[in-house]
């Protein structure tokens, strides 16, 4: 699962860079010294990189816990999962790996469950609806780290200038506020982010809106529903068919879409909390609100999750868990999450930000959280479907598009691969 709402880290990185963090006392000595790949969540390597958030974190812990060292390299998005992967391959797994997937590591075995490493109050901590989506077969093996959910975003300038009041509640809203933009001149009245870049993300976000979504509820894939089948032609015929896109969606991606609406060139959009701190370091006057559906607010909002999880092979179950209760506690959940301008995972970090006026920008973001639609990450299958996803929807909905034979077509594919991994 590739989550785009982090991929500020990788255009801030060279594809070749890793950051590498030894611990305080990590070096000769006794005790455990346990291995971390992570992900970076900065823009840039200096100002803002993970680096600076682990360096923190480890050198408080290994002060109270002078037995365990922890060594972590941190890896853009880019690079980071297949670190892991050819790390897990080479017999050489990490202690610890916080990156996109965890499920083809637990089917095979690789990975210690949740309650197998951390202390009971720390788990069931975690929010509920992220709990649920790091189980495999039932067992939770991927612990959350980095959150967040959509809203749709609008230029508040834009809409004044274009005579528009209030932002859109539904999708007539959607056609009619965006012919007004495109009259007044504004270059993407909506802008659809179709391309290979995050084009599982746009695509889930108008499946709910719809009514539909990639599986139903006992996690069978529901591709060529008929709600997803007609949320597609509706995005054909009203918003591509009709000019309201401003440019092709198949060749769109997330991040030149967030940099179309922080150049002030685009009217709405679907967006996470990142592109808030974009937007205002632009000077963009903009507003979120809930997705709007067909007739009303959408059924539901996409979240998405990122996995820390932690790899059998060096057996050292008893200090990972003890270094995991550390992570998870509540005022390293809540910097993270401020530092990042992503959602708390955990009940407690998350009770604590809505407390806190100081993110009082987040909290529409985060109180969508408890009924958001993740990915079907919990399927060994999703890292193909997903694939093929982004190589087919964009097209979908130009001219030459059909939303019914290309959804089954996946839908056929997604039948294949479940069947294949039970």
């Amino acid at each position: 699962m590739r989550r785009r709402y982090v991929s500020l880290a990788a255009a801030g990185l060279a594809a070749t860079m890793t950051l590498t963090l030894t611990g305080c006392g990590s070096g000769a000595g006794s005790g455990v010294t346990l291995t971390l790949v992570a992900a970076d969540y900065g823009d840039s390597s200096k100002a803002n990189s993970s680096r600076h958030y682990w360096d923190a974190l480890v050198r408080e812990f290994e002060e109270k816990n002078p037995g365990i060292h922890v060594d972590v390299s941190v890896y853009s998005w880019t690079d980071v999962d297949k670190k892991v992967e050819d790390l897990v391959h080479a017999g050489k797994a990490p202690d610890m790996a916080q990156i996109g997937a965890y499920a083809d590591y637990a089917a095979h075995g690789k990975l210690y469950s949740a309650d197998d490493l951390l202390s009971i109050p720390v788990q069931a901590d975690f929010e509920p609806s992220l709990a649920e989506a790091g189980e495999y077969q039932r067992r939770q093996y991927g612990m959350p780290f980095g959150a967040s959910t959509r809203r749709l975003f609008y230029n508040k300038t834009l809409f004044t200038q274009a005579g528009i009041t209030t932002p859109p509640q539904n999708w007539n809203d959607i056609i009619s506020d965006a012919q007004a933009l495109k009259a007044h001149g504004v270059k993407i009245p909506f802008a659809l982010p179709l391309g290979p870049e995050e084009t599982q993300a746009e695509t889930l976000e108008w499946m709910l809106a719809g009514g539909g979504g990639y599986t139903d509820q006992i996690g069978k894939y529901t591709i060529n529903s008929p709600e997803n089948v007609k949320t597609f032609e509706w995005l054909k015929k009203n918003l591509v068919g009709k000019g309201l896109t401003g440019t092709d969606p198949a060749k769109l991606n997330r991040e030149d879409a967030f940099a179309a609406f922080t150049a002030g060139d685009v009217g709405m959009l679907n967006g996470h909390p990142t592109l808030m701190k974009q937007a205002e370091a632009k000077g963009i006057d903009y507003g979120t609100v809930e997705l709007p559906g067909a007739t009303g607010k959408a059924k539901a909002t996409m979240g998405v999750a990122d996995w820390m999880m932690a790899f059998k092979q060096n057996g050292h179950r008893t200090e990972v868990g003890t270094f995991l209760d550390f992570v998870y506690s509540r005022k390293n959940v809540l910097k993270f999450s401020a530092d990042y301008n992503l959602l708390p995972v955990t009940t407690s970090a998350s009770q604590a930000m809505l407390a806190d006026d100081r993110f009082s920008k987040l909290h529409g973001f985060l109180e969508q959280l408890p009924n958001a639609a993740f990915y079907p990450s919990d399927k060994t299958s999703w890292p193909l479907v997903s694939k093929t996803i982004k190589a087919r929807m964009g097209a979908t909905v130009g001219p030459r598009g059909n939303p019914s034979a290309t959804l089954t077509d996946i839908q056929n594919i997604a039948d294949t691969a479940d069947n294949a991994a039970e």
